[in-house]
C-alpha cells in the first residue's frame, strides 16, 4: 500500500550519516512537544510519540532527556509549525514540515531548495490531498499473521499489515498510534524499526534516471535545511 518500507535499516543508515543534524532536529521537536503539554512522556501523548520515533533513529537517551529538561526549565524558545507543499520533476509531489523561529527565513530557504533543483512551491492544499496521514510501525521477529492476531485480540483495527522482506509493517489510522503501540508492547514487542506518523502517498510514481537524480538532489536539499523536520513525497526511489 503506497510507500514501501522494506530496507528501512539501509535508509536510516544513510540518514544517520550526519547524526548531529538528526539529533538537532529531534532535540527541537522534543522541546516543542514538551512545551505544548506536560514535559512527561507518560502524560503527554505527542511527546511520547516523538520519544518513540527518536528511539528508532538511535537518538541517545541523554539528548532526549536534555530536550525535555530544557522545556521543564522554562526556556522560552518559540517555534511555529509550518507545512509547505510543492512539486518536483514529472509530476512528483512533496510535503515539507518545519519548525521555525523565523518564518520568513524558512519560507525563503524551502522555496530556494525547490527552485534550484527543478521544483516549485505550490499553494496550501495543492499536494496534501494526494497523501493520507498514517501511523506506521515496523517490527521484526513476528509474521504478519501473528501481528494481526494479537491486534485482533486487543480489538484494534488497522488499515493493513504486510510482510516486507524481514520486517512486518503495520499501517493504521493516525489516531490509533498509541493504541497500536500499547497493544504491541503488551504482547512483548518493545523494539520497532519504524514508529511514527507519516504522510503516505496514495499513489507512488517512478521517474527516469535523470529525473530521479534531480529529484533526490531536491529532497536532500530540503532535508538538509535546519528548520525542516520531515519531507514526504510520492516517488518510488527503488530503495
Amino acid at each position: 500500500m503506497g510507500r514501501k518500507w522494506n530496507n528501512i535499516k539501509e535508509k536510516k543508515a544513510s540518514k544517520d550519516a550526519n547524526t548531529s543534524r538528526i539529533y538537532a532536529k529531534f532535540g527541537r521537536e522534543l522541546y516543542v512537544a514538551a512545551k505544548q503539554g506536560e514535559p512527561d512522556p507518560e502524560l503527554n501523548q505527542t511527546l511520547k510519540m516523538v520519544v518513540e520515533r527518536a528511539k528508532t533513529y538511535n537518538v541517545p537517551r541523554a539528548i532526549i532527556d536534555r530536550a525535555i529538561e530544557k522545556a521543564k526549565g522554562g526556556a522560552e524558545e518559540n517555534y511555529d509549525e509550518l507545512r509547505y507543499e510543492g512539486f518536483g520533476p514529472n509530476g512528483s509531489m512533496v510535503i515539507v514540515d518545519a519548525l521555525t523561529n523565523n518564518v520568513n527565513r524558512t519560507a525563503s530557504e524551502v522555496r530556494a531548495a525547490f527552485g534550484k533543483n527543478g521544483g516549485n512551491m505550490g499553494v496550501s492544499g495543492s499536494v496534501a490531498y494526494m497523501f493520507d496521514a498514517t501511523a506506521v510501525f515496523g517490527l521484526e521477529d513476528k509474521t504478519a499473521d501473528e501481528v494481526l492476531e494479537l491486534l485482533m485480540e486487543a480489538d484494534i483495527e488497522v488499515r493493513d499489515i504486510l510482510d516486507e522482506e524481514e520486517t512486518v509493517i503495520v499501517y493504521a489510522e493516525p489516531d490509533q498510534f498509541h493504541a497500536v503501540q500499547e497493544a504491541l508492547k503488551n504482547a512483548g514487542i518493545t523494539e520497532f524499526s519504524v514508529a511514527e506518523l507519516t504522510m503516505l502517498a496514495q499513489n507512488d510514481i517512478s521517474l527516469d534516471a535523470d529525473a530521479q537524480a534531480q529529484f533526490e538532489k531536491m529532497i536532500d536539499a530540503l532535508d538538509d535545511l535546519e528548520d525542516v523536520q520531515q519531507v514526504y513525497h510520492n516517488v518510488d526511489l527503488g530503495e
